[in-house]
């Protein structure tokens, strides 16, 4: 009825919306997905020198993350709550496509200290890719080797794709996703009360009985 209390006691979650207990879940999965890739990026081998290999793992890591892209927007449009999902998909997507490049810039630095302006450490590949990514360009690491300037300029190709046509994508599949969720919420009819079920009546008894309960015409006369 109106004015009715959601069960934490306050007022109940807008219709189509998520509610609180998916809310928290999404947010902790999202948060999670990102923290475990950043424990991933540090425990992770990158001792090793960087040869023709690396580049290969990072452009199959690459082409990886376009078919998980192009997997997350079916589940955004499928999903029950699609701007969850999205949310989901931008948390493993962005820090897995950073990460990648950071573990390059590390080994590359590693084999080839001059690559740089200054040798870099796991951190300093984190921070490097990070200003790269969001166009600052503070200047203090710059690459200088024509390899590390290759693969600077690819990440921001790959970076603008992310920005301007991925999390567009994205946006459009919550949308469709929103829209599907009403559709299939409007084909679903309400559940009847018991006051309207064909279980009973308003006093409980079925309709058929109360007919058979009723005298006949032929019963009355006397």
């Amino acid at each position: 009825m109106d004015g009715a209390l959601s069960p934490g006691g306050g007022p109940p979650p807008i219709a189509g919306g998520p509610g609180r207990r998916p809310l928290l879940l999404g947010l902790g999965r999202a948060v999670g997905t990102s923290l475990g890739l950043l424990v991933l990026y540090f425990v992770l081998p990158l001792d090793r020198g960087f040869s023709l290999g690396t580049v290969l793992a990072l452009g199959a890591g690459v082409l990886a993350t376009g078919v998980l892209l192009a997997w997350q927007v079916r589940a955004i449009l499928r999903a029950r709550h699609p701007a969850l999902r999205a949310l989901e998909s931008v948390a493993l997507s962005v820090p897995l496509f950073l990460l990648m490049f950071a573990a390059a810039y590390a080994v590359l630095s590693s084999t080839a200290p001059a690559a740089f302006s200054q040798p870099l450490s796991r951190i300093d590949s984190l921070y490097f890719v990070i200003t790269v990514f969001a166009t600052v360009g503070f200047g203090d690491i710059t690459p200088v080797s024509e390899l590390a300037r290759v693969l600077v300029s690819v990440q921001m190709i790959g970076d603008l794709l992310l920005i301007g046509l991925v999390l567009r994508v994205f946006l459009t599949a919550v949308d469709r996703g929103r829209r599907a969720a009403v559709v299939r919420g409007a084909a679903v009819p309400p559940p009847r009360s018991g006051r309207d079920s064909s279980a009973g009546g308003e006093d409980g008894r079925h309709p058929a009985a109360e007919a058979g309960a009723r005298p006949t015409p032929a019963q009355e006369e006397p």
